[in-house]
């Protein structure tokens, strides 16, 4: 057994050139160290899962006597973040399933060697309170002298229903919200300083906490035209043809 996810905090962005020179932007990554303080089983808590901290420097003072006995029951330093990650089964080169994990353990980033996509898990940017043109995108009322651009305008329904509608697009709180990020492409790894480099945009601010796992829907590798497996129109178009007496 092993786990399928990390903590990591959000460092920011920059642009990296492959081996053909098109440019790729990049979110930079901590992925870990993390320790694992708590193994949940299916025998005792009704599924299979390992809760992971983030190892970052807390007082003494600024954790509960709750948290403090759950830690030293693990014999773990105090932790920032919890949260809880998958399992999942690893078999040696015979074939047997290995060991599994055990409280105590460090998860480093290197869970992401063989991998090529990752999900990532973060809470958005808070908004505040916020328009309709910002918080959905409308386009707003005429522009000119007199008149109020940003307002959403009416929504009465006239006399049926004679209500509005539950889901109305209205002014409200925006961002702040979980947000998941699916199959983000790996573009390096630093083991040396547990950096991780994904491809495209990662929600949240920076020094933000993400969850990154491992992708549970990967995408398809695209594979290039006139492949093993792709049909040549000019080929195809040449063997429909009747062939000649």
């Amino acid at each position: 057994m092993s786990v399928t996810g990390i903590l990591g905090k959000k460092i920011g962005m920059t642009q990296l050139f492959d081996e053909r020179g098109d440019v790729h932007p990049v979110t930079v990554l901590k992925a870990g160290p993390c320790v694992i303080t708590q193994l949940k089983t299916a025998a005792k808590d009704g599924y299979d899962a390992a809760q992971i901290g983030y190892v970052d420097f807390v007082k003494a003072s600024k954790v509960n006597k709750a948290m403090t006995g759950h830690f030293a029951k693990s014999n773990v330093p105090p932790v920032r973040v919890l949260k809880e990650v998958e399992l999942e089964a690893t078999k040696s080169a015979e074939g047997a399933e290995t060991v599994g994990v055990k409280a105590g353990d460090r998860v480093l980033v290197d869970i992401f060697t063989d991998e090529k996509f990752v999900d990532v898990i973060g809470t958005s940017k808070g908004r505040g309170f916020a328009g309709v043109v910002r918080r959905h995108a409308f386009g707003g009322g005429p522009k000119a002298h007199g008149h109020m651009f940003q307002v959403q305008g009416s929504i009465g329904a006239s006399s049926f229903p004679s209500r509005v509608f539950p889901g109305q697009r209205m002014p409200g709180h925006m961002g702040h919200d979980q947000v998941t990020v699916r199959n983000l492409r790996i573009r390096g790894i630093d083991l040396e300083d547990n950096l991780l480099l994904v491809e495209g945009a990662v929600p949240g601010p920076r020094d933000g906490y993400v969850l990154i796992s491992k992708a549970k829907a990967p995408p398809r590798e695209r594979r290039g035209f006139a492949g093993a497996t792709t049909l040549d129109p000019l080929k195809a178009s040449k063997k429909a043809a009747p062939k000649k007496k």
